[in-house]
């Protein structure tokens, strides 16, 4: 009943919060880089919490499929993650890609603070790459989600496509853009897996109470039958004595 009520909230979130994705499609559908990037950050999204099914597996997963059945994505490229639950699954198989990870972030519904926080650490970390390539569970229903895969260009490969570069433009649009649109990006994609986690954790606990009820019926049956056995005992042998006499 609790999960199912967080569940509505995350939903409503997330239908507001999905107007920053789009929004950042948009501008990339319009303005593709000439070059394909090179060298890829993959951030993960997760979160710090359980109990809700293979929620956290799933984006794990296509994280190491990325890295190794990719002919874009070089096996060494940097990967942060933003929650504890992905981080010990990617770390004992990518430990050596392993370079930031977040923890303590949408504990509650993500914030575009949130979000803005991740992206400014990301930028000021010093690792170098052409692309951000966002791994995160999208929300296709309340029963059933996918793990999918988000890419935000850097501001090098920004100011040289020729969507910008038909447009007179100060020297810093392109830093600033980039910034805002990772931050867009990593917030849409928060508040869509809050939603995929809060149903996964929904379905999880109506599974949990199901196998319960499910348990307490056999256990009470068996109870029942034992009780019944016993009885019966008891009778075949006063009955016995009985005759005996």
């Amino acid at each position: 009943m609790i999960a199912s009520t967080k569940l509505a909230k995350a939903q409503r979130a997330m239908q507001a919060g999905k107007e920053y994705g789009s929004a950042n499609s948009e501008i990339f559908q319009h303005a593709p880089p000439e070059t394909p990037s090179k060298r890829k950050l993959f951030v993960v999204v997760s979160s710090d919490k359980g109990l809700c099914g293979g929620i956290h597996s799933s984006v794990s997963k296509a994280t190491r499929r990325a890295l190794a059945g990719s002919d874009q994505a070089d096996p060494a490229s940097p990967v942060m993650v933003i929650g504890d639950k992905s981080k010990g699954q990617l770390s004992r198989v990518l430990g050596q890609n392993m370079t930031m990870s977040f923890n303590q972030i949408g504990r509650d519904i993500p914030t575009f603070a949130d979000a803005a926080g991740v992206a400014d650490l990301i930028v000021k970390s010093g690792v170098e790459y052409d692309s951000v390539s966002i791994v995160y569970n999208k929300f296709v229903s309340a029963i059933s989600y996918e793990p999918t895969t988000v890419e935000v260009t850097n501001e090098k490969l920004l100011k040289e496509s020729p969507g910008f570069r038909a447009y007179e433009m100060e020297d810093d649009f392109a830093k600033d853009l980039a910034e805002f649109a990772l931050a867009n990006a990593i917030y849409a994609a928060l508040v869509e897996a809050h939603a995929c986690e809060q149903s996964a954790r929904r379905n999880a606990m109506d599974n949990a109470s199901n196998n319960a009820k499910d348990m307490i019926n056999k256990l009470t049956l068996q109870y029942n039958r034992g009780r019944q056995a016993s009885i019966t005992n008891e009778l075949v042998d006063i009955i016995t004595g009985a005759s005996a006499l």
